[in-house]
């Protein structure tokens, strides 16, 4: 099979879907990759660290996406790609379909085989493509969130590890999955106060059980999330449902009860944001401010640690990539389960449930 690996062009996108010992993986086994010029260079890896695993370079997107059988990409195409894209080409991304109405009927169109990172999905549940972006996502959010609560940036002026003398600042996370475990495990580090809130009481039992003593567990409602957001400095929103789009744990007119100066960082804006204020921004440009409360809703914050990110992805992605080439996708998803779960659109068709419903079309077995 012809793999190809184009150079990711959105907003301050440095990762690169596979690193070079993900392509000499794929050279060992027969196959063709192409790999489009500087594609890795905001990685760290270079034109020639890629052809000394085997790959071609190819001077331009057009001629990646021309000559390959399968597209191994980091983020979901955007409109300057759709035109690319060609019936019956394997497309294997991180898609996030439910938070783009574009981008699903532009996928449905090139009638391409589009599988979602996001939505393989192991026998116990876990989602073994999008776990290592939450652990990423979920550490940089306290990251991002203690440097925007610093007053020239309009935050509280809040430390979040406070000083001798004075109180820690206070987070909230809004799930207990990897992204929320992760951001209650970086805060806690820096010695803040940390709660953390979910529906499913095994997942708090769990943060109870690992946690140290100064992060809290409370249940996951309206009423509970109204009483925290009065006396938090940052808020995390970490709640995933596959494939759907988040649900809208805090709305705009609960924004007047926070604090001015408090921090929201929607690593759930990727699925639509569980903030109903929330809006995608970059890396460039990544907050906004409504109501006094700061918002960070950057859509690919694992892209600005792009070395780290794109090694963590390749790992996990790599031996689903090899089952796709060697076998197919058709015999490739029969075989594995998990994989199956992946196919989003296929030839035209949705065939996710969840994507289905959230546009009002009918599922379609794949």
């Amino acid at each position: 099979m012809t793999v190809g690996i184009p150079k990711e062009i959105k907003n301050n996108e440095s990762r690169v879907g596979m690193t070079p010992a993900g392509v000499f993986e794929l050279v060992k086994n027969n196959h063709t990759v192409y790999v489009q010029s500087g594609a890795g260079e905001g990685s760290g890896f270079f034109n020639q660290d890629y052809q000394q695993a085997g790959a071609t370079i190819l001077d331009t997107i057009g001629q990646v996406y021309a000559m390959s059988d399968m597209i191994v990409k980091v983020k979901e195409p955007i409109a300057e790609e759709y035109h690319l894209i060609q019936e019956g080409q394997i497309v294997f991304t991180y898609f996030h379909f439910a938070s783009s109405e574009a981008l699903t009927k532009a996928m449905i169109r090139s009638k391409s085989i589009c599988i979602a990172y996001e939505t393989v999905e192991d026998e116990d549940g876990t989602l073994p493509l999008l776990t290592p972006m939450s652990e990423v996502a979920g550490r940089m959010a306290i990251q991002q969130g203690a440097k925007y609560l610093e007053k020239p940036v309009k935050g509280k002026g809040v430390l979040l590890g406070g000083v001798p003398g004075v109180s820690p600042g206070r987070v909230l996370v809004l799930g207990a999955g990897t992204v929320g475990i992760q951001a209650a495990k970086m805060a806690a580090g820096l010695g803040a106060q940390v709660t953390i809130l979910d529906v499913n009481m095994k997942r708090l039992r769990y943060v109870n059980d690992i946690m140290p003593s100064h992060v809290i567990t409370g249940f996951s409602n309206e009423f509970n999330i109204r009483k925290y957001i009065k006396t938090h400095d940052l808020i995390i929103g970490g709640v995933l449902l596959k494939g759907a789009k988040a649900p809208n744990l805090i709305t705009r007119d609960m924004l007047k009860d926070m604090h001015p100066g408090t921090v929201i960082v929607d690593v759930a804006v990727d699925q639509g944001g569980c903030v109903e204020t929330t809006k995608p921004t970059t890396h460039e440009d990544p907050i906004y401010i409504i109501d006094d409360v700061v918002h960070y809703c950057v859509a690919n914050m694992p892209g600005a640690v792009p070395y780290t990110s794109t090694v963590a992805l390749t790992n996990v992605t790599l031996p689903y990539v090899l089952k796709l080439a060697n076998m197919g996708w058709r015999s490739a998803c029969k075989l594995d389960k998990s994989l199956e779960k992946g196919l989003n659109v296929v030839e035209g068709e949705v065939v996710y449930k969840e994507i289905a419903e959230t546009f009002q079309l009918e599922p379609v077995m794949a």
